[in-house]
């Protein structure tokens, strides 16, 4: 009885396309094959840089749906919790938890308020926390639910500003890049074109750090 049960469930997890997706990425890796997006690969290692520089394992983490790709690892860090959007609303939702980091990968494109999720995110964080965000710029519209905006490099700074943060703000992004994600989602496989051009960003984040002044409603 039990092993029929083990068995059926292994037999329904195999079926599963996200199975065969993972397979096939585990085979890629081992051959030298880099399955982050494109888009993402950049900030992403900025991002890890950034926080091999932070006591991780000292510091609590928020993570705003990590999806497949987690920005932290849960054994990193002295805890760790996410909640996922829509389920978790950020823009009205927030927890009486206090964070030292808080993430929100390529998630504030698909609020319809993000002034407001802004806001719970401030609040969320201690005094001295640090606030990690990414949003595309020149990329397709992907609906998860909705898709509502976008952000150059000074508008994203002006939106953490005006949410009570000091933000250093960053992109990157080709036209090589931005042509090739017209279809699809492209990995970054061996090794693409990693060139910038500035006047064409795919990709725009920001290290906010927490400040005083409370978020002004918008």
């Amino acid at each position: 009885m039990i092993y029929n049960k083990i068995h059926s469930a292994l037999n329904e997890l195999t079926q599963r396309p996200s199975y065969g997706m993972y397979l096939r990425d585990k085979v890629l890796r081992a051959t030298g094959y880099d399955t982050t997006q494109w888009i993402r690969a950049v900030y992403s290692r900025e991002w890890q840089a950034f926080l091999s520089t932070l006591p991780l394992d000292s510091l609590s983490v928020l993570e705003i749906s990590p999806s497949q790709w987690p920005v932290i690892k849960k054994n990193r860090v002295a805890h760790y919790r996410a909640v996922n959007f829509p389920e978790f609303d950020i823009t009205k939702d927030s927890l009486t938890e206090k964070f030292d980091i808080i993430i929100a990968e390529q998630v504030f494109e698909h609020l319809r308020h993000p002034y407001r999720a802004a806001r719970n995110v401030h609040e969320m964080l201690r005094d001295d926390g640090i606030f990690l965000i990414s949003t595309p710029f020149m990329v397709k519209i992907h609906a998860h639910p909705y898709d509502y905006t976008r952000w150059t490099p000074d508008g994203l700074r002006a939106f953490l500003e005006d949410c009570g943060f000091f933000a250093e703000v960053y992109a990157w992004g080709n036209r090589k890049a931005i042509v090739a994600n017209f279809n699809r989602w492209r990995r970054f496989g061996w090794k693409r074109d990693l060139r910038n051009e500035a006047d064409f960003p795919a990709s725009v984040w920001a290290y906010a750090r927490k400040q005083p002044a409370s978020c002004r409603t918008t």
